[in-house]
């Protein structure tokens, strides 16, 4: 069970999830004004899977017989100045993320919620692979520069990527 503190700390983390979400589906909408389809491909793939982490801590609180308590989502910046600004400022977010999962760690270790403590564990794992691929491109990106049949190489490649909702059994 749930204590206050965690419940707090997770309910928390849900905003946090979901403010990602909307960040990335901002950046999605961007990519595609200006151009950059397999970008906005890119970033919506981002925007769902921020929306199933948040689910993810929405379905844990539920379960575990708390209530789950949303709060406003803050707007997310609408502009960008490149294609490697948007994942530099990715990068960053995620490591702001990554912060926040390991704060809410170390709580559950605080406060010997064993359960909570292992149910966070998928997310460390997943903040690895998340700044990992963020890394990747921003690679990518300095490699070709700003623009040129480059940043469209990348822009292709980004539009392969699909999004693969989790089945039904993984969810928890």
């Amino acid at each position: 069970m749930l204590n206050k503190k965690m419940t707090d700390a997770l309910n928390g983390q849900i905003n946090k999830e979901i403010f990602s979400a909307y960040l990335y589906l901002s950046m999605s909408a961007y990519s595609s004004f200006i151009g950059l389809k397999g970008f906005a491909n890119w970033f919506m793939v981002q925007y769902h899977e921020e929306m199933e982490h948040a689910m993810k801590i929405y379905n844990y609180i539920d379960e575990q017989g708390e209530q789950v308590k949303l709060m406003a989502i803050e707007q997310p910046p609408t502009e960008f100045v490149s294609a490697l600004d948007m994942f530099e400022k990715t990068l960053e977010h995620e490591k702001f993320i990554t912060k926040s999962i390991h704060d809410l760690v170390d709580l559950a270790i605080e406060e010997k919620d064993h359960a909570t403590n292992i149910f966070l564990q998928w997310f460390v794992t997943e903040q690895i692979e998340e700044e990992g691929n963020d890394n990747d491109i921003i690679a990518k990106l300095k490699l070709v520069g700003e623009g040129g049949n480059g940043l469209f190489m990348i822009d292709r490649e980004l539009e392969s990527r699909v999004y693969t909702p989790p089945a039904k059994d993984s969810e928890d």
